[in-house]
């Protein structure tokens, strides 16, 4: 295996969470329906994390947000489903293979994703 890109991103709560008080559809256009009932916290690091894919993938245009989505395993371990625009970016760079790293203190979230062949 070999690295393709690497993202990191940092997304503050409370800013996400009043854009989307503000603009409620705004979460319809960031988030799936799963990520939508999840608390601040997760979300903002789930915006942080798609970001983060972004970076790693070289910021291409024309990906939708819903093509990436965090998923948690039963024993809480998050990863990333990737499906449409944000999967065919990624099978063009040769990416089948994704670590993610989510946390969140002090009002502030991170992502970290790896991007690997």
């Amino acid at each position: 295996m070999a690295v393709v890109g690497i993202g990191v991103d940092v997304a503050s709560i409370e800013r996400v969470t009043d854009a989307i008080a503000r603009r409620p559809r705004l979460a319809e256009r960031l988030f799936t329906e799963a990520e939508r009932c999840l608390p601040p916290e997760s979300l903002a690091a789930r915006f942080a994390a798609k970001e983060a894919v972004a970076k790693a993938l070289g910021s291409p245009w024309g990906m939708r947000w819903h093509d990436c989505e965090v998923v948690v395993s039963a024993d809480g371990v998050p990863s990333l489903s990737v499906t449409g625009s944000v999967l065919e970016v990624a099978r063009s760079r040769g990416i089948n293979s994704w670590h993610l790293s989510l946390s969140h203190d002090g009002g502030v979230a991170i992502a970290m994703v790896v991007a690997e062949t």
